[in-house]
């Protein structure tokens, strides 16, 4: 299954390399990436595919909600299926 995060907050050293650990740890692969600062914020989107290992999308969400608190930014996950149809015009 695929599903998409996004992290936006103050740019700091290490981000990136936290939420890899997370889902590396996790044996979720990210399968695409962007990201950008602008100013001091900092916005990131993972295309990310979920493997039928008895990865639980709602702890892995409840997850990253938490360590988006110890790093003083916003992650979500969703769907890849409910993002597309979000952001379809």
């Amino acid at each position: 299954m695929n599903a998409i995060i996004t992290v936006v907050g103050s740019d700091k050293v290490g981000i990136i390399a936290k939420v890899s650990a997370f889902l590396a740890a996790r044996n979720i692969n990210i399968e695409d990436i962007s990201q950008t600062i602008l100013g001091d914020s900092f916005v990131m989107m993972m295309k990310v595919a979920i493997t039928e290992d008895g990865q639980n999308l709602q702890i892995v969400k409840n997850d990253l909600s938490k360590l988006g608190e110890e790093l003083q930014v916003s992650i979500s996950l969703m769907h890849e299926q409910v993002f597309s149809a979000m952001h379809r015009i």
